[in-house]
């Protein structure tokens, strides 16, 4: 195993990417007491040189920004076709790695990468960002504190304000893949449980362009766990009134919601209505706090060697569900995980 850097070390970082995530990650670095952000890489220099100067750092290529010896981490920012590559070769050049998810749209190359960076020991992260949200992790707290008893049924709501452009969605690998793949995550993290059964129906409502893409837009999973709990999501790429993301779950003692964040708390009450603000507008106003966390965290496990939360593996879990479920929605069937 790479040995972890001591927690007054500098860490050099390489961001790969320069678009919104990028911008939000690299911010985020920087705030990190020990982090120096040297590199910033993008296709698109410009964004790049845009990032690099605000945040005092240099533009290079892949191969110049891994082949410097004091670089001590990749953060892979960019778009999912590069995920795994850029996992292998900054693997192969024993740099530490957090990734966007997901790992890869093939299972058998997403495999590829948890052999990589097991053989290479680095630290590796996958950029599943709900796990780290305080509302998301006290519920987790507090349901593993036996709150509520047993936990026997989750039900997942998560339905975006408005569909990326259709050549975006050409790209992604589809709605399970790209979409639905944070929810099978939360599903795994909060259930502790596996997937015994997946069944997945789902419908184009909003724009037959989607469709014509091959891809819906409106999704209702259902799982049955191994040991027979069950979990529903739905999903919906289109909520007119922002982004809605919340679940329950229901114990065999009660139930523990998480709701959703608004840009506020103040609430109006009226002779005519008692209203309040609607959700955040999108994710990265509602996961704000938690993508600040979730650095936080691939720092301390680069400077401390602490665990990660959210490895290659739950990467690889997640991509399995989400195969599976984009298979029970083309072939209409209930499909067996594992067989």
């Amino acid at each position: 195993m790479t040995e972890a850097k001591t927690p007054n070390a500098t860490v050099n970082v390489a961001v790969f990417g320069a678009g919104r995530i990028g911008r939000i990650h690299a911010a985020n670095l920087a705030r990190q007491p020990g982090v120096r952000l040297k590199y910033v890489v993008d296709v698109n220099r410009e964004a790049a040189a845009a990032l690099a100067a605000e945040h005092g750092a240099q533009v290079a290529d892949v191969e110049g920004a891994l082949g410097d010896a004091s670089i001590d981490a990749s953060v892979i920012c960019s778009s999912t076709d590069t995920h795994s590559e850029l996992i292998l070769k900054s693997a192969a050049a024993r740099k530490h790695i957090f990734c966007e998810k997901p790992v890869d749209l093939a299972i058998g190359r997403a495999r590829e990468c948890a052999d990589a960076v097991a053989s290479a020991g680095v630290v590796a992260m996958i950029g599943f960002q709900r796990r780290y949200d305080p509302t998301f992790a006290a519920l987790k707290a507090r349901l593993d504190a036996g709150e509520i008893g047993t936990p026997e049924m989750l039900v997942v709501t998560s339905r975006d304000p408005g569909a990326p452009p259709v050549d975006y969605i050409v790209r992604s690998g589809g709605i399970f893949k790209d979409m639905l793949i944070h929810d099978f995550d939360i599903f795994r993290w909060i259930l502790d449980d596996e997937a015994d059964t997946v069944h997945a129906t789902g419908s184009c409502l909003s724009d037959p362009a989607i469709a014509d893409a091959g891809d819906i837009d409106s999704t209702a999973v259902t799982i049955r766990t191994k040991r027979g709990r069950l979990c529903q999501i739905n999903t919906a790429r289109r909520a007119a009134y922002g982004y809605d993301q919340r679940f329950e779950i229901l114990g065999s003692a009660g139930m523990l919601q998480a709701g959703n964040m608004t840009p506020t708390e103040v609430v109006s009450w009226t002779q005519s209505a008692v209203a309040r603000d609607v959700p955040e507008a999108f994710f990265l106003e509602r996961y704000r706090a938690a993508y600040a966390r979730e650095m936080a965290h691939f720092y301390e496990a680069v400077t401390q060697g602490t665990p990660v939360r959210t490895s290659v593996a739950d990467g690889l879990k997640a991509l399995e569900l989400a195969e599976a479920a984009a298979l029970s929605w083309r072939e209409g069937r209930v499909v067996k995980l594992g067989a």
